[in-house]
């Protein structure tokens, strides 16, 4: 993109990659820059799959979407929501359910500009700014309080967002936080890159990213993975590749999972 279109928040460096507009480039998105473009094509240079894994990441969260709402969720929280794409989150639920309710949630002036662009005089969908290292803070928002209601079950959606919090931050604590305000009967959506698969090609990924792009990135193991589902129960089939969880229609599903070793993808209740 030339210029500095009108959706770029004054103060915003363009000339820096940002982790929501690399991720907008690899799913076909207008939202980004040069310098976005070439991190998102050195990374695809080490790992030539990137682009079908974010795609892959986005068709999970619509099919977890649904599967929420097809279980009686109608709100949920999506924090670390990014660029909104074709197949925002608040679409797919009030397919299922008209009168769903969802609060966004990012840090990104990027991204927060351009979701408030989408959902203005959307009453039942909205933006938040904010950051996930402060949990309280999401929660106790006048916009999370109007839109969710914490004594009836919600979804809680981490996708693609904690891998950008480092150990030393906590994020079981984060997500524990999170959890602990949640009604019986919600369920917490996530996906997180891993090393579980090729951790050589993953460590090589990490380094070009975090060398470009001011938010560092944070690959972690499965079992660490499994960590933040402390407190719910894994729904079938798991913690798995992120085109096995639950393929619409199965026939869809990647005929070589192997290629989409970078994430790990789960759906659990709360009880």
């Amino acid at each position: 993109m030339a210029g500095e279109p009108g959706w770029v928040p004054p103060g915003v460096d363009t000339k820096r990659a940002n982790v929501a507009r690399v991720y907008d480039y690899w799913l076909g998105g207008s939202h980004n820059f040069l310098a976005d473009q070439d991190v998102a094509r050195a990374i695809a240079a080490v790992e030539p799959n990137i682009r079908a894994f974010a795609r892959a990441g986005r068709e999970f969260l619509g099919r977890a979407v649904r599967f929420l709402a097809d279980a009686g969720i109608r709100q949920f929280l999506d924090v670390g929501s990014g660029i909104p794409t074709e197949g925002n989150v608040h679409e797919v639920a009030q397919q299922a359910a008209p009168a769903a309710r969802v609060a966004y949630v990012d840090i990104d002036p990027v991204a927060i500009a351009h979701s408030k662009a989408i959902l203005a005089g959307h009453e039942n969908a909205a933006i938040i700014g904010a950051d996930l290292r402060e949990p309280e803070k999401i929660l106790a928002h006048d916009t999370t309080q109007r839109l969710i209601d914490f004594g009836q079950p919600a979804g809680l959606l981490l996708a693609s967002v904690l891998q950008f919090i480092s150990n030393a931050e906590d994020p079981w604590r984060i997500v524990a936080t999170l959890r602990d305000a949640l009604a019986p009967g919600s369920y917490l959506v996530l996906c997180h890159v891993t090393d579980h698969g090729q951790p050589a090609v993953m460590q090589a990924a990490e380094k070009v990213y975090n060398r470009s792009v001011a938010t560092q990135i944070h690959v972690r193991s499965r079992a660490e993975i499994m960590r933040f589902f402390d407190g719910f129960d894994l729904v079938d089939p798991g913690l798995v590749s992120i085109p096995l969880w639950r393929p619409d229609p199965p026939a869809d599903a990647s005929s070589d999972p192997s290629q989409f070793w970078g994430g790990l993808v789960g759906v659990a209740r709360k009880n």
